[in-house]
């Protein structure tokens, strides 16, 4: 079964930073590694995700603060946020598109429970 196990988040002032890590566990390949954040009262939405050849994409209102990265060695991803605003406020997932079998196996999407991150201005 995957697991993923977010961690790193926690309540800093703006301009702040911090790095948030999900561990992953489980699986025989993932070809879509992501973080998404929700916001108290607000939809679920795309923060950055990191191919399996370290391309690298990310949502407009972080790019330049936020950086993706993994440790394939660890079946790791972390996200390195700097100069953080309130409004990066939100509960914040990983999120991986895995198989668990062989190269025909199907693959299927996992999440996090989350880490909370609070940004006070």
């Amino acid at each position: 079964q995957v697991q993923l196990v977010e961690s790193g988040g926690g309540s800093v002032q703006t301009g702040g930073s911090l790095r948030l890590s999900c561990s992953a566990s489980g699986y025989s390949y993932c070809n879509y590694r992501a973080w998404h954040r929700q916001a108290p009262g607000k939809e679920r939405e795309f923060v950055s995700s990191i191919g399996s050849d370290g391309s690298s994409a990310y949502a407009d209102s972080v790019k330049g603060r936020f950086t993706i990265s993994q440790d394939n060695a660890k079946k790791t991803v972390y996200l390195q946020m700097n100069s953080l605003k309130p409004e990066d406020t939100a509960m914040y997932y990983c999120r991986f598109r895995c198989r668990v079998g062989g190269v025909f196996s199907q693959y299927s999407n996992y999440s996090g429970q989350g880490t909370q991150v609070t940004v006070s201005s």
